[in-house]
């Protein structure tokens, strides 16, 4: 009787996990925006704004669209104001995705300009930047700030 062959026991991966990892870019290629998850709701509505608000979203991705990822993240010039978002200083626990946990890995903010239009939140999956909200009144960050 021939012997058994046993498989080696592999963790199963997600989709997503297995696509991320497929995916290969080159550090010096572009951000491109995907607006995949994004939402509007009471609290992050764009549509509320004046008509020159979509003006001004528009050009600031195009503006971006010019940079890579790596320049983003090592940004600190007070125009774009992008960073990180810690949702303990925010009034949000998370961008209430399913599978959010797999899907992003750091929560990330730019600012469309100063202060009057308020800022785009999301993350990137290498170079594309996924927007889940538009927040042209600073709603994320309410109450945190004022003294």
């Amino acid at each position: 009787m021939a012997k058994k062959f046993k498989r080696p026991k592999h963790k199963k991966q997600s989709a997503i996990a297995k696509a991320k990892e497929s995916i290969k870019f080159d550090s010096n290629s572009l951000i491109s925006f995907s607006f995949k998850y994004f939402i509007v709701n009471e609290k992050f509505n764009p549509y509320l704004k004046d008509t020159n608000y979509f003006s001004v979203l528009l050009e600031r991705l195009k503006e971006l669209s010019q940079l890579t990822p790596q320049e983003i993240y090592s940004n600190r010039s007070k125009s774009l104001r992008s960073h990180p978002i810690s949702w303990e200083d925010t009034t949000e626990p998370s961008f209430d995705i399913p599978n959010e946990e797999k899907i992003v890995s750091t929560p990330y903010q730019f600012e469309l300009s100063a202060n009057q239009y308020g800022r785009v939140h999301g993350f990137f999956i290498n170079t594309v930047f996924y927007i889940r909200w538009l927040d042209p009144n600073h709603n994320l960050y309410v109450g945190f700030f004022k003294q």
